[in-house]
């Protein structure tokens, strides 16, 4: 039979126990309230003053309980960790999905250190309002509605995790407002700048002075030129591809034109109409899209940097691509993932040719601009089915009206071969010369 030590005072049987740690003179006391034990410390030093102090502690529990508000409460920290990890372990088990990375970012970046200290139960509808207000005032932008549904259901993840643990009740749940300002246009290049974009990074890619810089400016074009060409959602949809995701393609055509050879005869040109099939999987699941001609460019020229490959015109990439290769594709030679840089790169280089800020918007380029931009190429030069760009771009028919109905073309009739914009990217070798990069103009001015 255990003995009961002199600093232990049990006041109410089995529903309410004063006692001292070990070297602290303060009471604590643990009460039980729904056949749970609860510890807390009275704050009293004298076992009088620490007695009464107890009784209303369980007292004003019963009270809490009754009135379906939470017995006991955490710091918005505390369980926003706690739904942080269960979201890695859903991951880890392959339950995950891919949006609890951008939730956890977000949590972690955003959340805690602004609500970090706040008891769960304090985060009402006005702190909410009072977050966005002040994100918005320290980022010099408004927030989209995509990113505030984002954000909300990122809260949500944490609120869940409150209720299941019982710091907090449904009744008590913050109500959570999706909608914000109308819809803007969203920041994008013009043709003319996507030619110097692209020209642009060869020189940005040479003028590296070490190899690990070359390397990690390769990773960068080879990137922004796979998401001009595909569309695809920055992030996780290429950058977490492997090889064993692609299956190549051709469908050799053959074009007669108006023009006629020396003989007389009628030239006709042919084309192995290359392309490639990509496995995906983002925002909104695991979805198929079409790389065209580029995107094959890309996947070669990676194959020769990091592996030594090189491919055959008819069966490319074939040592790289099969079920069994497991290897990322946007990697450095070692297997370096570098997501966490690429942003900071990009803005960089943009900012040197005095590409960064859209002049029609008056907003920041980020490689989301790529994605409006592959979206209005395709519709108003490739003539894109809007279904069909809707597929490719895993989005809805709703969303590309919404964004791209300034462009008044709805109808189309091929399909995601991209021709001509490649046509128009390629005609103008000239449009590079209106972006010099500052950096090298500094340069050449030390050197002379």
């Amino acid at each position: 039979m255990a003995i009961k030590k002199e600093s232990t005072h049990q006041l109410i049987h089995r529903n309410l126990t004063l006692y001292q740690r070990e070297h602290s003179a303060v009471w604590q006391c643990r009460y039980k309230v729904d056949n749970k034990w609860i510890r807390a410390t009275t704050k009293e030093t004298q076992l009088d003053l620490a007695v009464n102090k107890a009784k209303e502690l369980l007292v004003e529990a019963e009270i809490r309980k009754r009135s379906g508000i939470p017995v006991v409460t955490k710091r918005f920290k505390d369980i926003a960790m706690l739904a942080i990890d269960r979201m890695e372990r859903d991951l880890k088990g392959g339950l995950g999905k891919s949006i609890y990375k951008d939730y956890i970012r977000i949590i972690n970046e955003h959340f805690i250190p602004t609500l970090g200290q706040r008891l769960i139960t304090n985060i009402d509808y006005d702190a909410l309002q009072q977050y966005y207000d002040d994100r918005e005032a320290r980022y010099g932008l408004a927030i989209s509605n995509s990113n505030r549904k984002t954000q909300n259901a990122a809260f949500n993840r944490v609120f869940d995790e409150a209720i299941v643990r019982g710091y907090l009740t449904e009744s008590n749940r913050p109500k959570l407002d999706g909608k914000t300002k109308e819809s803007v246009r969203r920041p994008a290049f013009e043709l003319h700048e996507l030619r110097a974009l692209l020209k642009l990074l060869g020189p940005y890619i040479e003028s590296g002075r070490t190899r690990d810089v070359r390397e990690r400016r390769e990773i960068l074009r080879d990137y922004v030129e796979m998401l001009v060409d595909t569309g695809a959602r920055p992030g996780i949809e290429l950058l977490d591809m492997k090889w064993k995701q692609i299956r190549f393609m051709m469908n050799p055509i053959s074009t007669v034109t108006d023009q006629l050879d020396e003989d007389g005869e009628v030239i006709e040109v042919h084309s192995l109409n290359r392309s490639c099939e990509m496995t995906v999987k983002g925002k909104t699941g695991q979805r198929q899209i079409i790389g065209r001609l580029p995107s094959i460019r890309v996947l070669e020229r990676i194959a020769m940097l990091n592996y030594g490959v090189a491919s055959s015109i008819k069966d490319p990439l074939a040592e790289l691509i099969k079920p069994t290769n497991d290897d990322y594709i946007f990697r450095t030679k070692e297997g370096r993932d570098l997501s966490d840089v690429l942003n900071h790169m990009f803005d960089g280089f943009l900012a040197d040719h005095g590409l960064l800020i859209d002049p029609k918007t008056n907003q920041k380029r980020v490689f989301y601009s790529l994605r409006h931009t592959y979206a209005t190429l395709a519709l108003t030069h490739d003539m894109v089915p809007i279904h069909t760009l809707a597929k490719q771009m895993g989005t809805s028919v709703l969303m590309i009206e919404r964004h791209y109905s300034h462009l008044q073309v709805i109808q189309a009739i091929e399909q995601l071969r991209g021709a001509n914009t490649r046509k128009l990217l390629e005609a103008d070798s000239r449009a590079a010369d209106n972006y010099p990069s500052k950096k090298r103009a500094q340069q050449e001015l030390r050197a002379a």
